[in-house]
């Protein structure tokens, strides 16, 4: 695996690349997006950010219409969420989506509810699931995309825990960890109980 100062020159290239393909000045949320699809699209994991080839396809064009080379889904990731996830990502996704900024672009909530969804499964903070520089980077596209689930988040919790809380309470549920978060450095600190 290439070293993280490569695919940060890489990822970063990549991301110059998308917003050169914008149709006018790249907005807040092509920046965001071409590093969302960079981040994964670099380490050849472009399957894990949980959209659709054809979802895929229409960020592109409504983003980055002139680019050149197009992020391609090659082949199903090896890591595909278990079905046991399944229900996870959907209600997530669905969650989400109930909180959803009624000025933004419907497909990009879509498309942004699902990558998070996705981002959950992965055994890190969220931040770096997404492949962002930091947690005020996560709280600024949820408070861009999902207004209302934000203002929630009242003991600023971490948002990956805060997410799986939010979604196991909604369902009646005890909260819990995310899936992703047993594999995480700081799960004893989040999970001091194991649960």
């Amino acid at each position: 695996m290439p070293s993280t100062a490569s695919l940060d020159e890489a990822c970063a290239a990549r991301v110059s690349e998308l917003l050169a393909a914008a149709d006018e000045s790249p907005t807040p949320d092509a920046r965001l997006f071409a590093r969302l699809v960079a981040a994964r699209e670099v380490r050849g994991e472009i399957g894990l950010l949980g959209v659709t080839q054809d979802a895929l396809d229409a960020l592109v064009q409504r983003h980055f219409r002139n680019i050149a080379r197009s992020p391609r889904i090659l082949a199903l990731p090896a890591t595909l969420p278990s079905s046991a996830h399944a229900d996870f990502l959907s209600a997530l996704a669905a969650l989400l989506q109930t909180h959803a900024n009624p000025s933004v672009n419907e497909d990009d909530t879509r498309c942004i509810a699902a990558i998070i969804a996705h981002a959950c499964l992965r055994p890190d903070h969220l931040w770096r699931d997404l492949g962002l520089s930091g947690r005020d980077d996560v709280t600024s596209m949820l408070e861009r995309y999902f207004p209302t689930l934000v203002i929630r988040n009242t003991a600023n919790l971490r948002w990956k825990k805060f997410l799986a809380r939010e979604l196991a309470l909604a369902r009646g549920m005890e909260p819990g960890p995310a899936p992703g978060c047993p594999g995480c450095e700081d799960f004893g600190y989040c999970f001091p109980h194991g649960r």
